[in-house]
């Protein structure tokens, strides 16, 4: 396995572009924007930096990484020669199930087709395709770089040998895959989503603040980040897909998204991405300033 095609040049997609070409890897990065793949290439070039800076990696590994990476606005040119293809767009169902259609129909044979989704069930991916046992979830954290878990998720169809492949090309990443079966929200986010929906819960109820909330969880439950800022840093437009895909997908009314949440979402607070969410977020700033709407 040689050639990987990354679909979605967003911070998830440019990230698992970064991995790859660091491990040696020839990437097609592609996006319909291409104001977005310059983008993505200029954030990989300054987190390689940051990592000759921190001595990660050496100038030549950088220069190695950057030239192991072509973009490409055409997803049919760059999954022709695809050994690997890891979708990495919006957290849509309708979207990738196109996506996957279009991969299917381009890839060669032998090529496995991998979602980074993080909730979306991998047999209804799958059920896109012709080669729905070559199908699998690949789910990255975020910061795709630095975090060390993959949860790869096995698909109704999909085959011992895809999954056993998948488990040991992470382990050539330097990443540690856990393999996980295909229910809403795997286990990450089925866990995860819940606890910051009860946090946003727990504040639109009035018993604490942002800050409030964010600490009691660092500092009594050993969060390196509070429930609320993790929040802002996934997206919150993300959080609100993810339950509602689990609420849909369970019909258990535990996982229905505070009303808080949507109305975020609706007047487009995101977070970090728009710039403010539970927090405002300044570019250049590490300094965490509670939004206005909750002081």
């Amino acid at each position: 396995m040689k050639n990987i095609t990354v679909i979605g040049a967003g911070q998830m997609g440019n990230g698992i572009a970064h991995v790859f070409a660091l491990k040696g890897f020839s990437v097609q990065l592609v996006d319909v924007s291409a104001p977005a793949l310059e983008k993505a290439i200029a954030t990989i070039a300054k987190n390689n930096e940051r990592m000759v800076g921190k001595g990660t990696i050496t100038a030549e590994e950088m220069t190695a990484c950057m030239q192991n990476i072509q973009t490409n606005t055409s997803l049919a040119d760059a999954c022709k020669t695809a050994d690997l293809v890891v979708e990495a767009a919006t957290e849509n169902i309708d979207l990738k199930l196109r996506i996957f259609a279009d991969i299917d129909a381009n890839a060669p044979e032998g090529c496995i087709l991998a979602s980074n989704t993080s909730s979306i069930s991998i047999t209804r991916i799958a059920a896109a395709t012709k080669r729905p046992a070559a199908v699998i979830g690949m789910h990255f954290m975020n910061p795709v770089p630095v975090m060390k878990l993959v949860e790869v998720i096995r698909g109704y169809a999909t085959t011992d040998e895809v999954a056993n492949t998948i488990v040991e090309l992470s382990k050539k990443l330097g990443k540690i895959p856990t393999v996980v079966n295909d229910y809403p929200g795997f286990v990450s986010n089925r866990i995860l989503m819940p606890m910051i929906n009860e946090a946003i819960e727990t504040l639109f109820q009035g018993v604490a603040g942002v800050e409030e909330i964010d600490t009691v969880m660092k500092l009594g439950m050993a969060h390196p980040m509070g429930p609320l800022q993790l929040a802002d840093f996934i997206g919150l437009d993300t959080c609100l897909a993810i339950l509602r895909v689990l609420h849909d997908g369970f019909g258990n009314p535990k996982y229905a998204p505070c009303p808080l949440l949507v109305n975020m979402v609706t007047a487009k607070k995101l977070g970090v991405k728009s710039g403010e969410g539970f927090y405002v977020h300044t570019p250049g700033s590490k300094e965490l300033v509670v939004s206005p709407s909750f002081k």
